[in-house]
């Protein structure tokens, strides 16, 4: 028997003639794109700030840096087991309502935060907030990817994804301030409600890709054997799911311990170094926005330039976060240095995700960003912090962030070994024609 595959067909998201495509109109499209937006920003707020809440855990209940940083990580655990599921729920059943039930999901999970009683719960508690994620990052993307022309997704995507450094900034500055005042189970409390509010209104949303309209006829279950197969036929998309990965150790550790780092070694308080590291995680946020609009432009000129840009820029974030961590004296060179590192680590979150679209199918462009969830979450996200606790834990919170920027080194060689067959892979995809998107 051979191997199963998928059809090489013409884009099902944004073909007229495919009657599962609904045209959208440009402004409706970009309407859709903020509600997204504004809904993975809540998503994001609920995600980091727990981090504002690390000094008052840690006096409050006796937790070590490990413990602290499981918190973390077991979000990004729960990502990677329930992103490919939960995406090919979405891709068979709708994505609208796909992402309205994870939204509704993490916000209840959050909830549970501010109300855990032990550590036990509070990890239970974290856990359920990202089998919500796991659903929402697949499903959002998927929908976005559907709606605009292919040389425009890695700009997109990367500006979808800028939604994670902003909600960090608000949950980390805002949830350090408002905790200061009003303790830190009513502050979590507090942010839990704007995403339940955005989910239901995401069920007003059209869906262009809706295989319900298209009757069992013309949307046949393909089955979980091929789908797999699809989601790794291709050596560039491999390649790019570990890249990428890689360079999310670094920015997850960047995320979770900067606060904490600045509250060490600058004898800052939680409000001021919260607000500090904000600057940095800001920078991240044009990163994702900036260099996956320039892998754009670099790609539409050669192809390969689309992930050989991030790779370049990856090492130039391996050389300042290096030179700042294990070099710099703290001072305004270092924090300058952690800036422009951490604008730099977030070269490939656009690109990774735009070119994985581009290499696979359109019938499972939501288990593609389900697999790119997986592998950012399990073997990115999901590292960085905890793996910088047991560092932290062993020999100093310093040492610890001067050695995990050598991810970036393995991050750029597997970008770069990506770009090699992009070109080739791409051309195998039937994926030219123009979207259903009014002029």
């Amino acid at each position: 028997m051979g191997t199963p595959s998928l059809p090489r067909e013409r884009d099902e998201d944004i073909e007229e003639a495919d009657p599962s495509a609904s045209p959208v109109s440009r402004r409706y499209a970009w309407i859709v794109f903020a509600l997204a937006f504004a809904l993975a920003l809540t998503d994001f707020i609920d995600r980091q700030i727990i981090v504002a809440a690390f000094p008052y855990l840690r006096k409050e209940w006796g937790l070590s840096d490990t413990q602290l940083g499981a918190l973390m990580s077991v979000v990004s655990v729960t990502v990677a087991l329930g992103a490919l599921p939960l995406a090919r729920l979405a891709d068979r059943w709708s994505r609208v309502k796909s992402i309205a039930l994870m939204g509704s999901a993490w916000s209840v999970a959050a909830l549970g935060c501010a109300v855990s009683t032990g550590y036990a719960p509070l990890v239970a508690a974290r856990a359920a907030l990202g089998v919500g994620e796991a659903g929402y990052g697949p499903a959002g993307g998927a929908l976005i990817a559907g709606m605009f022309p292919r040389r425009l997704r890695a700009t997109l995507i990367g500006a979808l994804q800028a939604a994670a450094p902003l909600g960090a900034v608000i949950g980390v500055v805002f949830g350090s301030l408002m905790m200061s005042h009003l303790g830190w189970r009513t502050t979590l409390a507090v942010f839990a409600a704007p995403g339940l509010l955005l989910a239901l209104l995401f069920l007003r949303v059209r869906d262009p890709h809706n295989p319900a309209r298209a009757g069992a006829a013309t949307a046949p279950t393909v089955g979980v054997r091929a789908v797999t197969t699809e989601l790794f036929r291709s050596r560039t998309a491999v390649s790019a799911y570990f890249g990428g990965a890689l360079q999310l150790v670094v920015l997850s550790t960047l995320y979770a311990w900067l606060p904490s780092y600045l509250t060490a070694e600058y004898d800052y308080s939680e409000a001021r170094a919260g607000a500090v590291s904000a600057v940095a995680i800001i920078a991240s946020a044009f990163g994702t926005v900036v260099l996956g609009n320039l892998a754009d432009r670099a790609g539409a000129a050669r192809s390969a330039d689309k992930l050989r840009v991030p790779a370049l820029v990856t090492l130039a974030a391996l050389v300042l976060l290096t030179v700042a961590f294990a070099w710099i004296p703290p001072g305004p060179l270092q924090l300058c240095l952690i800036v422009a590192g951490t604008f730099c680590v977030t070269s490939a979150v656009g690109p990774v995700p735009a070119v994985v679209i581009d290499v696979v199918s359109p019938a499972v462009r939501a288990s593609a960003i389900g697999m790119v969830a997986l592998v950012n979450n399990l073997f990115g996200l999901a590292v960085g912090p905890l793996l910088t606790g047991w560092l932290s834990d062993t020999y100093g919170l310093p040492t610890a962030l001067a050695l995990m920027p050598l991810c970036c080194a393995a991050s750029a060689a597997a970008l770069w070994h990506a770009s090699r067959t992009y070109g080739r892979d791409l051309n195998q995809q039937p994926d030219n024609a123009p979207p259903t998107i009014a002029r």
